[in-house]
């Protein structure tokens, strides 16, 4: 199972808003940081905004933040929401066309193997992705805000 950069962007611009700044990022920092293109984020930052994940703020001092705290944001929830087909083979949304679908132990395999990688995402958040936070600050260009530090924000 792959999954599409769209999701892994997803992942990576929480992540970056949870290195808090205590400032707002703007998508053009973030797309800078990682090398992406501004259009594709800003897709991914509405769809943040819709899901409450995030919020924006107008204005010239204006950019992105998290919309809740880094612990509420479940990683599995992110990758359902983000992800738009998770059947592993094709047979898992037309079991008729299928010649041995009476018969086959193949496709309840692999649903228990997907329910499987998504219990282990669910058992995650994104305070616990970010939880080496002065490293990853390090890596992003980023000095974390003193109050992040002490897990207040």
């Amino acid at each position: 199972m792959r999954l599409t950069t769209y999701t892994d962007y997803t992942l990576r611009t929480l992540m970056y808003l949870a290195v808090d700044t205590g400032r707002p990022a703007t998508i053009a920092e973030i797309a800078r940081t990682y090398r992406i293109s501004e259009t594709h984020l800003m897709k991914i930052v509405h769809q943040l905004g819709v899901a409450g994940d995030i919020e924006t703020i107008r204005g010239r001092n204006g950019g992105i933040r998290l919309g809740k705290p880094a612990a509420a944001i479940n990683l599995g929830a992110v990758v359902r929401r983000t992800e738009p087909d998770l059947e592993l083979v094709a047979c898992f949304g037309d079991t008729e066309t299928c010649t041995i679908g009476g018969a086959c132990v193949l496709r309840t395999a692999l649903h228990e193997a997907l329910a499987a990688f998504l219990a282990v995402l669910d058992r995650y958040t994104l305070a616990d992705l970010v939880a080496p936070r002065q490293q990853l600050g390090a890596l992003l260009g980023l000095v974390p805000h003193p109050a992040a530090m002490r897990g207040i924000a």
